[in-house]
Parts: structure tokens; C-alpha cells; sequence
């Protein structure tokens, strides 16, 4: 679990929106990329990322 203070300043490093945790990954509000958590380090490199449905972070999507 990623830390709430660090989590509030982190953001897509493609369109520069806010993330939020899912799961093992962490998932951009507006273009749905997901990044990898390894060992509780968030990993935000957009060749890293897997890519996502536009919204998909928001909640409820």
C-alpha cells in the first residue's frame, strides 16, 4: 500500500493527472495507464506502464 501523502503528489507521467491505487498497480484517472507497485516502490515509467482504457481509473470505472 502506497503511502496517502506520496500517493496525493504522484501522477501519470504521460498526461500528468492524478493516480490512484488499484490493486498491485497504480492507475491514472484520466488515461487509464497502469504502473506497477514492486516492493511497495511504485514504479512510474511510461515504458513500464500497461496501457488502459481512457477513464478507467476514475472512480467507480
Amino acid at each position: 500500500m502506497i503511502d496517502k501523502e506520496l500517493l496525493e503528489i504522484l501522477a501519470c507521467p504521460v498526461c500528468k493527472t492524478p493516480v490512484v491505487e488499484r490493486e498491485e498497480r497504480l492507475v491514472c484517472t484520466q488515461c487509464g495507464r497502469r504502473y506497477p507497485i514492486r516492493d511497495g516502490i511504485p514504479v512510474m515509467l511510461a515504458d513500464e506502464a500497461e496501457p488502459g482504457d481512457a477513464g478507467a481509473g476514475s472512480p467507480g470505472g
